[in-house]
Formats: C-alpha cells, sequence, structure tokens
C-alpha cells in the first residue's frame, strides 16, 4: 500500500485544528462568522477539486440561505448561496482565461435567449454608466453578473445528462420542504394567523412574497414529476402525490394573491404549450394590458380608481384581504396604483437609461399622485414598483423594458418548440415544467420585482438555462432520427 501524499497526511490535522481555534475565538468574541471559517475554507477547498459537486451543493444551498445586513444597513448579503456565486464567478474567468474559445459552446451562443439575455446586459452597463447613484447601481451590475454566470453560464456546462436533472430536482425539492416545515411548524403556533405568516417567515426568506414566489415557481415541477413516475413503484408514486398535496396548502398560507394567479397561469402555459398555441399567449397578454393602461389614461379615469385612505388598511384574515381587493380598499393593491402611477410619470423625464439600477426609492415620491397614498406610502422598507415592466421602464428605460417584454415571449415560443421537437418523454415534461416554472415567476414578477433576490432569480434563470441545454438535446435527436429514417429508406 502506497504511503499517503504529504497534503493528505497534515489535511485532517490542520483542519481539525483551524475548526478548533474558530470555536475558540467564537466563545471569545461571540461573532459567529468565524464559525464559518472551516465551512468556508471546506467549500473553497470542494471548488478547486471538484467544481461540479461544488455546485450540486450550491443548487442545495439556495432554499436554506438567508439575509444578513452588516454596517447599519449599507452592504447586504445571502449566506451562504451568495459567497458561493462569488466563487463561480472567480472560477468562470479562471476556466475562461483557460479555454478562451472552447469553454461555451456554439450551440450555446447561438441560441436566441443568450442573445436577448446579453443584450439585456449590455444595457444594463449603459444604465450603470447614466445612473443618478454611481454606489448602488454597480452593486447591482455585480449581482447580475454573479447571478448570470451561475444560473445561466455554468448549467450548461453541469447538466448533461437526465441524472443531472433529477438531481438537481430532488436537491432544490429538499432543501426547499425544509423551510416550508420549519415556517409552518412556526405559523401553526400562531393558528395559521393571518397577519403572523410574516413573523413565521422570519430570516428563512425576504418576506412572504419572496416566499410564495419560489413554492409557487417550484410547484409546476413536482406536477410533471407525477406522470414520470408512471411504471415506477407505487411508494415512490404515493410520495410525489403527497408533496404535490402538501404543497397546495402550503401556497394558499402564505396569503399572497400574486402566488395563486401564477399557478393558474402556469397551468395555462403548459395547456398552451400541448395545443401549439403558447405564442399566442403573450401578444394576447400584452395587448390586454396595453389596452387597459389606454383606458385608465384616457380623460385620466385612473383617478376614479383613487382609494378612500381611510376605509384602505391590511385586514386581519384573508378572506376580508380578498373582498378588501375587489372592492379597491385593500392597502397593498391601492399603493401598487400609487407606485405604478409614480413610476410611469417619473419614466417621462428619462425614458432611455431611467435613473439607474436601484434607484428608483430615491425619486419616485415626487411623481406620485397624493390621492392614491395609503397608510404605508412612507415606504420605510424602501421597495420599489411592485410591476417588474415598471421596474426596468424607470430603471433602466425603454430598452430594457422592451427586452424583458420580447425575453418572456421567446422563452414560451422556444418551450413550445423544443417540447414537440422531442419524443423522449422524460424530456418533454422536463421541457414542460421548465416552461410553466418560467411562467409562475412572470405573474408574480408582474406584481413585484423578485427577480433580483437570490432565490427567485436562481429559479428564473436556471429555467431559462435549461431550456436552452434542451434546445440543444432536442436537436440532435431529431437529428438522430432523421438519420435513421434515412438509413431505413435507403
Amino acid at each position: 500500500m502506497q504511503p499517503l501524499p504529504a497534503y493528505q497526511r497534515w489535511f485532517p490535522a490542520a483542519a481539525a485544528g483551524m475548526g478548533l481555534l474558530c470555536i475558540a475565538l467564537y466563545a471569545l468574541t461571540g461573532s459567529y462568522l468565524l464559525l464559518a471559517v472551516p465551512f468556508v475554507l471546506v467549500y473553497m477547498a470542494l471548488i478547486t477539486l471538484n467544481w461540479k459537486l461544488a455546485y450540486w451543493v450550491l443548487l442545495f444551498a439556495i432554499p436554506l440561505s438567508t439575509h444578513l445586513e452588516f454596517f447599519n444597513v449599507t452592504l447586504s448579503t445571502t449566506v451562504p448561496d451568495e459567497p458561493m456565486m462569488w466563487l463561480f464567478l472567480l472560477l468562470f474567468l479562471l476556466l475562461l482565461a483557460s479555454r478562451p474559445g472552447d469553454l461555451l459552446p456554439g450551440w450555446w451562443w447561438r441560441n436566441p435567449l443568450v442573445l436577448i439575455i446579453a443584450l439585456q446586459y449590455l444595457w444594463l452597463i449603459v444604465a450603470v454608466i447614466f445612473t443618478e447613484q454611481p454606489l448602488v447601481s454597480v452593486k447591482f451590475l455585480l449581482a447580475k453578473t454573479w447571478f448570470l454566470v451561475s444560473f445561466l453560464i455554468f448549467p450548461a456546462l453541469v447538466f448533461h445528462s437526465k441524472k443531472d436533472f433529477k438531481r438537481a430536482f430532488w436537491l432544490l425539492l429538499i432543501s426547499m420542504v425544509i423551510t416550508m416545515l420549519i415556517i409552518l411548524y412556526r405559523h401553526a403556533q400562531s393558528g395559521f394567523n393571518f397577519r403572523k405568516v410574516e413573523k413565521a417567515i422570519n430570516r428563512i426568506y425576504y418576506n412572504h412574497v419572496e416566499y410564495s414566489t419560489v413554492i409557487s415557481m417550484f410547484f409546476p415541477m413536482l406536477c410533471i414529476a407525477l406522470p414520470l413516475t408512471k411504471g415506477r413503484a407505487l411508494w415512490i408514486r404515493l410520495s410525489v402525490l403527497a408533496l404535490i398535496l402538501f404543497f397546495l396548502p402550503a401556497i394558499y398560507l402564505t396569503y399572497a394573491r400574486a402566488a395563486m394567479i401564477a399557478i393558474v397561469f402556469a397551468a395555462v402555459i403548459g395547456i398552451a404549450i400541448r395545443l401549439r398555441l403558447a405564442n399566442l399567449v403573450m401578444p394576447a397578454f400584452y395587448g390586454l394590458v396595453a389596452l387597459a393602461v389606454i383606458y385608465m389614461a384616457g380623460n385620466n379615469r385612473y383617478i376614479e380608481f383613487r382609494p378612500n385612505y381611510e376605509r384602505t388598511y391590511m385586514h386581519g384574515n384573508f378572506a376580508s384581504h380578498m373582498a378588501a381587493t375587489f372592492r379597491g380598499q385593500d392597502m397593498s393593491s391601492m399603493e401598487r396604483l400609487y407606485r405604478w402611477i409614480a413610476a410611469v410619470r417619473m419614466s417621462r423625464e428619462r425614458p432611455w437609461t431611467g435613473v439607474g439600477p436601484n434607484a428608483f426609492y430615491s425619486y419616485y415620491k415626487p411623481y406620485a399622485v397624493s390621492s392614491f397614498r395609503t397608510y404605508v406610502s412612507r415606504n420605510t422598507e424602501h421597495s420599489t414598483t411592485h410591476n417588474y415592466f415598471l421596474y426596468m421602464l424607470v430603471e433602466q428605460g425603454w430598452p430594457a423594458m422592451i427586452l424583458y417584454a420580447i425575453l418572456v415571449a421567446v422563452v414560451f415560443a422556444q418551450a413550445q418548440k423544443i417540447y414537440h421537437r422531442f419524443k423522449d418523454r422524460f424530456y418533454r415534461y422536463c421541457t414542460l415544467g421548465l416552461a410553466m416554472m418560467f411562467a409562475a415567476g412572470f405573474i408574480n414578477n408582474f406584481f413585484s420585482e423578485l427577480l433580483e433576490t437570490h432565490k427567485v432569480g436562481a429559479l428564473f434563470y436556471i429555467s431559462i438555462a435549461l431550456l436552452i441545454v434542451l434546445d440543444r438535446k432536442s436537436r440532435e435527436e431529431a437529428r438522430e432520427r432523421d438519420a435513421a429514417a434515412a438509413v431505413a429508406a435507403a
């Protein structure tokens, strides 16, 4: 038996010594960050030795990560997933330097989704150059960079077989269910009180909107997993069915209306893809939105929908909340109108580049219409437009908003082509599930701007990245079928 290399002999002792030192320093200082040092060093070693395994660890960490703030809230991050993204950005630069010509294959570059996102990124750089607030906009650009590298580029390097798709599904599902069980346990302590859901979520998700968006986006993947268990052991089918039945009340108990609408829209997209009607969905959606805007703007009709300040408030239960929504007396809905009107009026002054990424909060209030004010219009949490189209318009200008609108339409159109090009049942259902996951994310972000948060953004870009991978696989399968048909005909 050959003796171990020197580094393998001293590494366990050094690792143990580092761990004990960090525990001792934590006992002296009380700083929890010191306890993270050994894990950081282990992950850095892992990404050096086996970066594909490190990527699977990143996927597992996404739902479990939490938001931390530093230096009196001037800096914030999510741990452990965002530091992992920093390492993957560094790894990407190293891989690109070592393999500049062949790191990303030609089929990846030729996909129209890559072109649209590349144009979005380039215009983001333009918006940052002309921003009113350089510091926050540069931070936004950096975060977008490691997001795209981690969840748009690396999936093309990691996902090669059906095992990879299955592994990603189970890793995300297991860690997501862990967070859901913790939240539901906490929420149960208050009798699932409508007003206590934020307290139950605490630091696991940013708020109930992010939580509801994440689980409503993943729900379609469970739905497509059920038919894929056909022919498998009964306990596997029952387990997937039980998970579906677990997710449904969990989504309801988030008390997020957008998440419920998102599930319905995801089902519409799934049906439209199977019926070859997906190309019509987004033009129809945009047409209806345009008609609504024209109607509301005509003769300033939107003024008729102004809330009664005294009667518009946060309601005590979900039934009252829903009833108030239809009566125009729900505070969150009216506050959205307040922000939307301000965003539209604000965009007229900087139509091309906007005020800059992450700069909406600092400038929107002078453009708001005071008759739409609600009890939360002080906006102490510094939230933004509550609509991703307007978020793009006001912060990055018309080109950014148009590119986002095109991206959504092209995703559904391409998913439809991929689905019908495949004969492989597994990949067909994967295509359908990813398109539905993207659809749920789109609807949630029509009422918010969560693509820049780590959990929603990860699912959003992974769904696009895997559709790009599946587009290539479907073309390869089609070529093989044509070649086989040609041989048979000969």
